[in-house]
């Protein structure tokens, strides 16, 4: 399998920490550069459909973009260590808290650096004020985290899961407009500090 990636952006490195949880090391990765518009080619576009990174391209020549089906597709493949649910209640709770942060706050705060950051005005057609709208959503959205936090070490489960990888992957992404959590959130400040001491996000940078 090759795993079509671009450093620094969100989507991508979900899938990065998704693998290295895992400990999966036989999918070849192939760079694609976004600011060159790599991911537009007609080469590239035959394959994904969509302008999109990541891409999963199978060994049968089947290729899927959206970081979490392919997610799904590769805990299928490589069931332990489980990070999308052991039994239906624990799936489904772990699929809510992941559709809550993606919805909630990882979406806003990816809106945000692309409105904000002045090196993706080649990608976007950047508006300071969309930016900081979704800035303040996901920064309210977080105190719903913080909550959560209060009474559980992760997101959606008793370990690690795919809730906190779509959480922290676009947290850290949002450092690039120097984006931090409230100083008062200390649950989520505790939470991060956890993440960022993973092996996983040293090496999924």
């Amino acid at each position: 399998m090759k795993l079509y990636d671009t450093p620094r952006a969100p989507n991508p490195r979900r899938v990065r920490l998704f693998m290295l949880e895992k400990g999966i090391d036989d999918v070849e990765i192939v760079p694609v550069s976004l600011l060159e518009g790599a991911h537009k080619q007609p080469d590239y576009l035959a394959k994904a459909g969509l302008a999109n990174v990541p891409m999963l391209e199978m060994d049968d020549g089947t290729c899927i973009t959206e970081s979490l089906a392919i997610c799904r597709y590769l805990e299928s493949l490589y069931p332990e260590p489980n990070l999308m649910g052991r039994d239906p209640k624990e799936t489904a709770v772990i699929e809510m808290w992941t559709r809550r942060v993606e919805m909630m706050v990882a979406t806003p705060l990816m809106m945000a650096v692309r409105h904000l950051h002045p090196a993706l005005v080649v990608l976007e057609k950047q508006n300071p004020a969309i930016g900081e709208a979704n800035t303040e959503s996901g920064t309210r959205a977080l105190k719903l985290i913080d909550r959560r936090l209060a009474e559980s070490e992760w997101i959606a489960a008793d370990r690690l899961t795919i809730a906190d990888i779509v959480a922290f992957a676009s947290i850290d992404f949002a450092r690039m407009i120097k984006f931090r959590p409230p100083a008062e959130m200390t649950h989520v400040s505790r939470w991060l500090e956890a993440m960022n001491a993973r092996e996983s996000v040293s090496l999924a940078k």
